[in-house]
């Protein structure tokens, strides 16, 4: 009987072949970034915006948009457009750098704080049902995975 690519197992180990395990953690890996964007949706935010506001909220002080940028892993003008969004919103605000008059800094409003804290616990909740589906040894296993394909 011929197996397909989706059923083929390694005849020793009864483990998924690389390109099975490699897709199946690409699969899961979407649909987790969907739960977590469902997450961040219900707290009136996206992922990209909870980043810039939590990173704020961690630095406690006003950042350059070239550490926000750098912090995001993104481009200067990436952040500048989504900062644009945050401060039409309301939840951050530019303010000047007083060590540098040409720098603008970004700065978390009482609005944004909340936001961000709305976030965190949007994310936090994600977590536990993560951990209450997943078994600590397995997701340890998956930590040493990951950190095997860095």
């Amino acid at each position: 009987m011929k197996q397909s690519a989706g059923t083929r197992r390694s005849p020793r180990t009864n483990a998924p072949d690389a390109p099975d395990a490699m897709f199946a953690l690409l699969g899961a890996a979407d649909a987790l970034y969907q739960r977590v964007e469902r997450a961040m949706g219900e707290a009136g935010l996206s992922m990209a915006k909870y980043g810039v506001l939590q990173a704020l909220a961690e630095a406690g002080e006003p950042l350059t948009l070239t550490e926000l940028a750098a912090g995001q892993r993104c481009v200067r003008s990436n952040i500048t457009q989504l900062v644009d969004r945050l401060e039409a919103e309301g939840l951050v605000k530019r303010v000047d750098d007083p060590a540098d008059r040409r720098t603008i800094r970004a700065s978390l409003t009482p609005s944004g704080k909340e936001k961000a804290a709305a976030g965190a616990k949007a994310l936090a909740a994600l977590q536990r049902e993560f951990a209450s589906l997943v078994s600590a040894p397995d997701r340890a296993a998956v930590a040493r995975m990951l950190s095997a394909l860095k």
